[in-house]
């Protein structure tokens, strides 16, 4: 449930006007600072979108032979990945999206509109309100599927994202010391855990 809690950082931080949010599975190893002076041209969210393959479309996360689906969002649309993104606060409250955030989680009380997860909504409720940021900011795959060496040096952050988390057993080897440069072993809490 805790991933969820994405959809209220306006109720959790009332004064700030502008974040960047960062899922668990992520390393940044650049300076994130500029996506504050990025332009969203009125939009609440900066990602970067992952619609090279038909895959990351809307139509393979919701469920388009449900009507209200079909009505509102065009299945071709370009997904987007929420693991890093740039929140501009002040227009997600104008616009009151965590309003539309329990607008599509109440029609989708009996799981018809799409499964489980946080994108499926994410897409519903930042439909139209996205702005695409440069691949470079973001490198997904890390946790899947083989990604080009030279996107992970230019890549702002690294998303581990998939089942093949580095921390796991069935961690993606040659990816592995990306993630465990930046862990420090000497935490107590660490040395608990069998990351080894």
């Amino acid at each position: 449930m805790l991933i969820h809690l994405r959809f209220y950082i306006p109720e959790v931080y009332p004064a700030l006007k502008k974040v960047v949010f960062v899922d668990d599975d992520i390393v940044v190893q650049k300076d994130l600072s500029g996506l504050f002076s990025i332009d969203l041209k009125g939009n609440v969210n900066g990602a970067v979108e992952t619609c090279m393959e038909t895959f990351h479309r809307y139509h393979k996360y919701l469920n388009y032979s449900h009507p209200l689906i079909r009505a509102h969002f065009d299945p071709d649309a370009c997904g987007w990945a929420f693991g890093m993104t740039v929140f501009d606060l002040v227009e997600w409250r104008k616009r009151n999206v965590t309003g539309i955030y329990h607008y599509w989680q109440e029609r989708n009380v009996d799981r018809t509109l799409w499964k489980l997860g946080t994108l499926p909504p994410g897409l519903l409720t930042f439909y139209g309100l996205t702005e695409a940021l440069d691949p470079s900011w973001h490198v997904l795959g890390l946790g899947y599927t083989n990604v080009d060496p030279q996107l992970i040096e230019k890549g702002a952050v690294l998303h581990f994202k998939g089942n093949s988390k580095p921390w796991l057993k069935i961690g993606i080897e040659k990816y592995k010391p990306l993630w465990e440069k930046y862990v420090n072993y000497s935490y107590p809490l660490l040395q608990q855990c069998n990351f080894h």
